[in-house]
């Protein structure tokens, strides 16, 4: 018998489908700097934004060093 609780086990999701389903559901964005699918302005739009909600990325980085 293959019975497992709703959420475990069974068919895993594609991350994209999460990311999709995330936003059109709970209006939560997850995006990479790296999506090729992003114009230059779009890129440079998510880091400004990610720099102000959360701080510069390059601090972050020496304090982990």
């Amino acid at each position: 018998m293959k019975w497992h609780p709703r959420g475990c086990g069974g068919q895993r999701r594609d991350p994209e489908q999460v990311k999709r389903e995330g936003w059109r559901e709970q209006g939560v964005l997850a995006v990479s700097l790296a999506d090729d699918r992003l114009t230059w302005p779009e890129r440079e739009l998510i880091r400004q934004l990610g720099e102000k909600l959360y701080g510069d990325r390059s601090q972050a980085k020496e304090q982990r060093r």
